[in-house]
């Protein structure tokens, strides 16, 4: 066996791997693509939360408590 058929072996066990390899490749992006969209289909759209405006106020009128809390132990 000549170095000529061990290359040209070589070259056909290469083009055959490549091949293998594009085939594995294209059906582990489909594969993929279709675990992201039942993955997006599975998370639940949430709403925006928003608070009352009395709400808004509560949480206004108890953070300027511990503003003035702080303020009154740094002096």
């Amino acid at each position: 066996m000549g170095s000529k058929s061990i290359i040209d072996a070589i070259d056909e066990e290469i083009a055959r791997l490549r091949e293998v390899r594009s085939l594995l490749a294209r059906t582990s992006r489909i594969a993929d693509s279709k675990q992201v969209s039942s993955a997006k289909a599975a998370v639940k759209k949430t709403t925006k939360r928003r608070l009352s405006p009395e709400a808004r106020a509560r949480i206004a009128e108890a953070q300027r408590k511990r503003w003035a809390a702080a303020r009154k132990a740094k002096k």
